[in-house]
């Protein structure tokens, strides 16, 4: 952060009117001599530039941190305290790629009980070292207890870069993490790159999908950041198993907590698009109830599932749980059909990188062409009913 100079010598009772009147906040107040700014500033520093060097801005010296005193990307390993979540793997999959920049070592941190043949099974994912924490108080995800662990972890190993999975459990559990840490957070990464000096750029869309923005945090570490389910490809497990498993522990006055875990229950199992290989999307273009009667007999036809953008959740014609996006559920299919949908910056985010993609729209300029594979323009209401004819012929033949 900077902070504003005023130069008192230099207001006037003219230009302290002109300042209070140009500032949008009205944080600019005083007369000759006497030029006051309060905590309404939003530090647009409109006054900067047009105060003729009566307000000045001065940039607050960066705290230095020593760069080479940090080593390793840490990948928190995700799980339900049987399986591990597949976000994990993704992760680690991504982690080694950027390592690949820095010569940097790959972490896993494991939080739990009695998960021995899981982490095991990390071996196989290009792990340099397991961390693991291994205790009864873990069975439970209680979050005082886990962040200890995770503290520990970065104290004693200091890891450069840490990704967490942006799951229930991660969402909660990264953010507390990094402001014990006093380190920056980037939630809901799209794009992750590694620069040569350790620093991460972090890319996820901004201000409502109209741009991509580039986060990094030169001057602290670790560097923190949450990413999706089906973000970034699982990569192949090696035949073969490598790494170590590091068993970790902290004193058990560390272990204490507010949250007493009486009782806990499986959901009932509900359909997740983020793990179906068929999706037929309906947007905006394709709300009609007939459309979206049809939309269901094609998903079953192919075997897949409908999910939606984000106008149709809004207008209360599907869960939010079949919502495609930043704000719904990322998803990475064999197929997907997407039916009267735009394409805006934040659905495109949660589906570009499914294996095939048919985008059907009456508008040929539509952003969802520019990253279909396969383009279809036209009205929905006399293409899909073609389409589910074809199917059903094409069945009868089978």
């Amino acid at each position: 952060m900077g902070k504003l100079i005023i130069n008192q010598s230099r207001v006037t009772a003219e230009k302290a009117r002109e300042l209070a009147a140009l500032c949008p906040f009205g944080a600019i107040s005083g007369g000759a001599g006497s030029l006051e700014i309060s905590s309404g500033c939003k530090m647009c520093r409109l006054c900067v530039k047009k105060s003729e060097g009566i307000v000045t801005y001065e940039e607050d010296a960066a705290p230095a941190v020593d760069k080479s005193a940090w080593r390793g990307i840490c990948v928190y390993v995700d799980h339900d305290g049987e399986k591990i979540h597949r976000v994990t793997y993704e992760l680690l999959g991504k982690a080694r790629e950027l390592a690949a920049v820095t010569g940097h070592p790959v972490y896993a941190l494991v939080i739990g009980a009695g998960l021995g043949d899981e982490v095991r099974r990390l071996l196989h994912y290009g792990v340099d070292k397991v961390f693991v924490y291994d205790d009864p108080t873990y069975a439970s995800f209680r979050i005082e207890p886990y962040t200890a662990a995770f503290c520990d972890m970065i104290e004693k190993i200091k890891p450069s870069s840490v990704m967490v999975g942006a799951t229930n459990l991660g969402r909660q559990l990264a953010p507390r993490v990094a402001a014990r840490r006093r380190a920056g957070l980037t939630a809901d990464c799209t794009v992750l790159e590694m620069k040569e000096n350790t620093d991460l750029v972090q890319i996820r869309p901004a201000f409502g999908g109209n741009i991509m923005a580039q986060i990094i945090s030169p001057n602290t570490r670790p560097q923190f950041c949450t990413v999706r389910y089906k973000v970034f490809a699982e990569p192949a497990p090696s035949d073969a198993p490598a790494g170590e498993i590091v068993p970790m522990a902290v004193s058990a006055d560390k272990l204490v907590s507010d949250i007493a875990v009486l009782a806990s229950a499986a959901k009932p199992k509900e359909i997740d698009i983020s793990e179906s290989e068929v999706i037929v999307a309906v947007g905006r273009g394709a709300m009609s109830e007939s459309m979206r009667a049809m939309a269901a007999e094609l998903a079953d036809l192919l075997g897949g599932v409908v999910a939606c953008s984000r106008p149709l959740v809004e207008g209360n014609l599907y869960d939010a749980k079949r919502q495609i996006g930043l704000s719904g559920r990322t998803v990475n299919a064999k197929f997907i059909l997407c039916l009267g949908i735009s394409g805006a910056v934040q659905f495109a985010a949660g589906m570009k990188s499914s294996a095939c993609i048919v985008a059907v729209n009456t508008d040929p300029t539509a952003p969802i062409f520019d990253v279909a594979h396969y383009a279809l323009v036209g009205d929905v209401n006399e293409i899909v009913p073609g389409l589910i004819a074809k199917i059903k012929e094409a069945k009868q033949h089978v």
